[in-house]
C-alpha cells in the first residue's frame, strides 16, 4: 500500500481520472443537447465552452497519455492510432458546430442538433473503447509522466450537486 499523495497513488489516479473527465464530458453534453430545446442567449457561451474543453482533453490525449502509453505498453499503439482517427474526427465536428455558432445571425439549432447528436453517438462509441483498452494501463503507468492535467488536458471539475 502506498502513502496518500505518493507519486505511485497520484499516478494510479489517471486512468480513473479519465472516466471522471469522460462522465463530466457527458453530462455537459447531455445538458447542452437539452437547452437546445429552449435556447437561452448562454447557448453559445455553453456550447463553446464545452466544445474547449472536449477539444483540450482530446489535445491532451494525445500529446501526453498517448506517447507515454505507446512507450511504456507498445501493444497498444494500434488502440492509440485509433483514438488518435476519432480524435480528429471530433475536431472537425466541432469546427462546424462552431462555425453554426458564428455571426450575428440566428443560431441554426436543427443543424447544430444534429451536428450534436452525431458527436454525442461518436463520443459514447470512443469514450467506451477508450476507458476499457486504456484505464488499467494509464492506472500502471510507472515513472514521473505528469499531472492528470498534462496527461488528459483537463482535470475533472467537482461534482455539482442538485
Amino acid at each position: 500500500m502506498h502513502p496518500t499523495g505518493s507519486p505511485a497513488d497520484r499516478l494510479a489516479a489517471v486512468g480513473n481520472q479519465m472516466i471522471e473527465i469522460h462522465l463530466w464530458l457527458r453530462a455537459e453534453l447531455t445538458r447542452l443537447r437539452a437547452n437546445l430545446d429552449a435556447p437561452s442567449r448562454d447557448l453559445r457561451a455553453h456550447c463553446l465552452t464545452f466544445c474547449a474543453a472536449l477539444g483540450r482533453h482530446h489535445t491532451g490525449e494525445d500529446a501526453g497519455a498517448f506517447p507515454l502509453l505507446a512507450e511504456q505498453v507498445p501493444e497498444l499503439r494500434p488502440v492509440i492510432a485509433n483514438l488518435i482517427t476519432d480524435h480528429e474526427v471530433v475536431a472537425r465536428i466541432l469546427e462546424r458546430v462552431e462555425a453554426l455558432l458564428a455571426g450575428d445571425t440566428a443560431v441554426p439549432l436543427a443543424q447544430v442538433r444534429g451536428e450534436l447528436d452525431g458527436l454525442a453517438a461518436l463520443l459514447e462509441s470512443h469514450f467506451r473503447y477508450e476507458e476499457k483498452r486504456l484505464v488499467s494501463a494509464l492506472n500502471a503507468l510507472t515513472g514521473r509522466p505528469g499531472t492528470a492535467e498534462e496527461l488528459l488536458g483537463l482535470t475533472a471539475p467537482p461534482q455539482v450537486t442538485d
